[in-house]
This record gives structure tokens, sequence and C-alpha cells, in this order.
């Protein structure tokens, strides 16, 4: 099977692990992913990436010319992708770019106009309902028209696809898996006596931007509730929100109970995640629908809870977009914004430690089951052998 699949995403090395998996899991599959010549990362201001080409026999990546180095449903590819389509001639096609990025409308049209006769096949993040204004509009229903299958991030992207007229297969999947040869449970005492952490310490861990969104003031409430108690929280992060933070902290006399450590390489994140007794993940939701427009935020998916599932930390989160999808009978999960409900959760790990190892291991054993790179890209071809099929 030759799959193509185009994104910025798989700029970045680490991005690519699943596609590598998916490279090795039948002798006769191939796996070509096309990214763009130069990018620009959102939010670097001065910086732009030019891309690398890397053959590693049954998985490749290819530079590729590109109109918008920074927009995503911009993106779309010089004439150097026709001869790079004519040479490989997939039989999958996929594009990571949403309903409506003008780069899977020019993959549909160049799979018809050389008749590769590939499945189309778009995955997307978005999880909020929206309207369309014309043009864009009748690019969407040109794509959902030709598209084979979708891979949507969570549960609410496909029901906004279903809702959009969409009546083709549809997969749930994450698009990126976890590392199971770095996140694995592993004691880390010389980093905990370093920053402070005593030994059985109950160690309450956020993993994430420090913005309103991500229900970071939720969590601070909760815990001013449990002044009573042995803890400590451990904040991974940084963000506009961290002056409030320990404004406020200080205000209620936790502050010395925080510790703030504000930026490790990814490689490095396993060690702090293993120093947790639990990792919260309180997003809450942002949303507002105009006429043509949604404007807001919902957790699309919360790739740290998988990350802490699979160090064995039993995890706990709001029920905000996909987050009680991916816990399920794994953790805890509570109403978003609820600060006395996220508080009682804590309270049921700091007095039933046999619970918080309970979960946990079911945790560990649900994150290598469904969420390692090696399983996703499994499910991955799972859905394109259904297709073709």
């Amino acid at each position: 099977m030759k799959i193509l699949v185009a994104s910025h995403t798989y700029i970045v090395d680490l991005n690519c692990e699943k596609l590598r998996a998916l490279s090795q899991l039948e002798p006769e599959i191939e796996v070509t992913v096309i990214v763009p010549k130069r990018w620009k990362p959102g939010g670097v201001q001065n910086k732009t990436i030019t891309t690398q080409y890397r053959d590693e026999g049954k998985f490749r990546i290819i530079p590729v010319s590109n109109f918008s180095q920074n927009h995503q449903g911009l993106l779309t590819f010089g004439a150097d992708l026709i001869s790079l389509l004519r040479q490989f001639r997939p039989q999958i096609i996929q594009v990571e770019q949403g309903s409506r990025g003008l780069a899977h409308t020019q993959m549909i049209a160049l799979n018809q106009f050389l008749g590769l006769k590939a499945k189309n096949i778009f995955f997307t993040w978005w999880n909020l309902p929206y309207q369309l204004k014309f043009p864009i509009s009748l690019i969407e229903k040109y794509n959902l028209n030709h598209s084979h299958g979708i891979i949507s991030g969570n549960q609410d992207g496909a029901e906004v696809l279903r809702q959009h007229g969409y009546k083709g297969s549809i997969k749930v999947m994450p698009q990126l898996g976890v590392d199971e040869k770095l996140f694995i449970p592993t004691p880390q005492p010389e980093l905990a006596a370093k920053l402070g952490i005593e030994k059985n310490e109950f160690v309450v861990g956020f993993v994430g931007r420090f913005v309103q969104e991500k229900g970071l003031l939720t969590l601070l409430n909760a815990l001013v509730t449990l002044k009573d108690k042995s803890w400590k929280l451990l904040l991974l992060g940084r963000g506009p929100l961290q002056s409030e933070l320990m404004s406020k902290a200080e205000e209620n006399q936790i502050k010395d109970r925080i510790i703030l450590v504000e930026s490790v390489p990814h490689n490095q994140v396993c060690n702090y995640i293993n120093l947790m007794s639990t990792l919260v993940l309180p997003s809450e939701t942002t949303y507002e629908f105009k006429t043509l427009t949604a404007a807001g935020w919902k957790e699309q998916f919360g790739h740290v809870l998988i990350e802490a599932m699979a160090c064995k930390v039993p995890v706990i989160g709001s029920n905000s977009g996909e987050i009680p999808h991916v816990i399920g009978d794994a953790g805890l999960v509570f109403s978003e914004g609820d600060a006395q409900a996220l508080a009682n959760c804590l309270v049921q790990f700091m007095e039933k430690p046999e619970l918080a190892e309970h979960l946990g291991e079911i945790g560990y054993q649900k994150a290598m089951a469904k969420y390692t790179n090696k399983a996703l890209a499994k499910q991955q071809l799972d859905f394109y052998q259904e297709l073709l099929n």
C-alpha cells in the first residue's frame, strides 16, 4: 500500500513516529510525507523553517514548494507536487489541514486529473459548530463530496462533520500518539529532592499553557478549599495567566506550596509527570456561536492525559470537549469550572491511594493498547484497508 500524507505537522521529526510505525506494519507499505519547503511557525517572529529531505527506505519526508508559509487553510503546493504524484502513484492521499483546506482541494483535483484513483482522506481537529460564507462554503462542500473517509481527532468533530452533510466513513483518533519508550513509570528521587518534594508527598500536577481556557484558576480555587490538607502544586508551563495565578496563591497563603517550572525540553516532561500523584487537566470551554462563524475553544484532545497515563499517573479532567472520552474509566471527570467538584476528586485520590493506584494502572493499560504511536498506526492502517476494500 502506497500512502501519501501532506501536512506541516511533520516538519517536526518528533511528530513523525506514528507514520514511521505505519511504514513498518507490513512489508508492502510505503509512506511518503510531503511538507512545505518553507514554513513560519505560529507565534515565532521572523523565523522561517527550511525543511530537509529524508529517506529512510519505506518512510520518506519530501519538502515541496508551497504557497502560504504560515496559514494551514491556505497552504497549497507548487508544480513539483505533480511529478511526485506521477512517480509515487499513491493509493491513499491524506491531507491534515481540515475540511476546508485548499491543500485537500488541490489533492482531490490532482488525483482526478492524473487518474490515480487514490482514496482522498483528510484529518481535522475542529470541534465547534460553524457556518461558512461563500466561497469557503463551496470549497468545503467540494472537499466533503470528494472525501472517501475522514479522520477526526475527537467525537465532537465527527458530529460537526455529520451536521455539515458528510455521510461517509469517519474514524475518531488523535493525530499523534505517545512515545511509550519515553513516557514510562520511572521514580525521580533526585528531581524530587531538587524541587523540594518530600517522599510520599501528594503532588497535584498540571502541564500546559497558563491561559484562561485551561482552567487553572478553577484548579487553584479547588486547592484553596483544601488548605488543611498536605499537598503541593507542580505547574509545568508558562503563559499570560502566570502573574494572576501567583498573586491569587499569595493572597490565599498557598504560594509556598506551588512549584513553578516554566519550560523544559519535551524529552524531559516525563520526568516531571513521574513526580505527580495526579495530573489534572481542568480545561474550560469558551464558545460563542455567531451568525456565520464560531469563536472560542473547546478541548480538542488533551495529549498530556495520555502521557500521564503512560507513566501510570492517575488523571483528573473536566468534561470539556474530548477529555471525558480520553479518560473514560481510567480516571475521574468533573464538570468544567466547578472548583468544589474538582476538590472532591482530589480528596478521593488523597484519601484513597488504592483508588489512585488502580486508576493509574487502568490508564496505563489503555494508553498502551490505544494511544501509542504503533497502536494508532494500526488503527489508521485498518481504516485505510476498510476504505480500499
